[in-house]
């Protein structure tokens, strides 16, 4: 197996950045509950005072991490991963759980924050849940695309078909499965092998 590459750290300067990568660290690590202002401020040795000035509350604070996390780990990391992995679009389905199957392989392995967030947060329409909502809408657009390009009949039926083998990997993979992927995948494979007999 090839070294995993998965998003690191920006170790981004000045306080705001150190900020950020405090709470994407922390937040990643022990959800969004769990994580206090305190702890965010010890992390990333800045003072309250200037964390209130960047953030004037945890839930923006908690936006701007998921923010963050979309743009680190979805579009700079799993997207560019699958792109360089496979060339088809079918291969490219498939190859997401090439790169979770690395994913999973790690120590480091949290979940997907972004679900772990709408367990977290069950009440209400907050900011920050409709941001979590966004954002797997942002996956099964991707994975949409992708059914597109396959040539499948109706791409967004398929991408949450798709979305619902993502998701169940990780789970499984937090229980402690580390071949979830691998047999994520052979579903995969068998749901391509359905949709490409009605082409």
């Amino acid at each position: 197996m090839t070294e995993p590459v998965v998003p690191a750290p920006a170790n981004a300067s000045g306080a705001r950045g150190r900020i950020v990568d405090a709470a994407y660290d922390l937040f990643s690590r022990r959800g969004i509950r769990a994580v206090g202002i305190n702890a965010i401020v010890t992390e990333s040795g800045v003072a309250k005072m200037t964390l209130y000035r960047n953030f004037a509350s945890k839930d923006e604070l908690v936006l701007e991490f998921l923010r963050v996390r979309e743009q680190r780990w979805t579009r700079d990391w799993l997207q560019d991963e699958v792109a360089r992995r496979a060339e088809t679009p079918g291969d490219r389905l498939l190859a997401i759980f090439d790169v979770f199957h690395d994913w999973f392989q790690l120590e480091t392995f949290e979940g997907c924050s972004f679900v772990n967030v709408l367990l977290e947060i069950t009440e209400g329409e907050s900011a920050v849940r409709r941001a979590s909502v966004e954002h797997l809408a942002t996956i099964r657009s991707f994975v949409a695309g992708l059914a597109r390009e396959f040539g499948v009949d109706d791409p967004d039926a398929f991408s949450r078909q798709w979305h619902i083998l993502m998701k169940g990997s990780i789970v499984s993979a937090g229980e402690g499965d580390r071949e979830a992927a691998r047999r994520a995948r052979r579903l995969g494979e068998l749901l391509l092998a359905d949709v490409a007999v009605g082409r």
